[in-house]
């Protein structure tokens, strides 16, 4: 079978090694965000919402769902994290609206900055100059996740 419709070894097919690359990635991500208590979930999450909030409004819930493409039920249950560990504050936006309006706090601004070297690290260490800005390895993810 594997000599007919395969494309001869796993090494050989790219979803696989990015299923090892991906899983590598996020494991070593894991292992230096313990010292800060973040998940690499509730780093991503908490970068995000700094992200979107860079122009002084918070973002809420949903937009960091589809901003990210997480789950918008992985996203309620991670900023539940990270408010009981005091990072973020979620509020009811105004009006009848029931979204939820995401503040970073500055215990979470304090995380994230001592956490984004440590990530940032582990990408250099990765993926080398390949995955910085400029990089082919960055740009063709890139393409590829705007669908082209």
């Amino acid at each position: 079978m594997f000599a007919t419709v395969s494309l001869g070894s796993p090494q050989r097919a790219i979803g696989f090694v990015m299923w090892r690359v991906m899983h590598r990635y996020q494991r070593e991500v894991e292992q230096v965000l313990r010292p800060v208590d973040l998940t690499h979930l509730q780093f991503v999450t908490l970068t995000l919402a700094a992200w979107m909030a860079r122009g002084g409004e918070a973002a809420t819930q949903s937009e960091l769902a589809r901003f990210g493409d997480i789950h918008p039920m992985q996203v309620s249950s991670v900023l539940k994290a990270l408010d009981g560990k005091g990072m973020v504050r979620r509020t009811r936006s105004g009006g009848k609206s029931l979204a939820k309006q995401v503040m970073i706090t500055s215990t979470g601004m304090e995380a994230l900055c001592a956490a984004l070297p440590l990530v940032i690290a582990v990408q250099g260490q990765l993926f080398g100059s390949q995955g910085r800005p400029g990089g082919n390895l960055l740009n063709a993810l890139v393409r590829i996740d705007e669908g082209g």
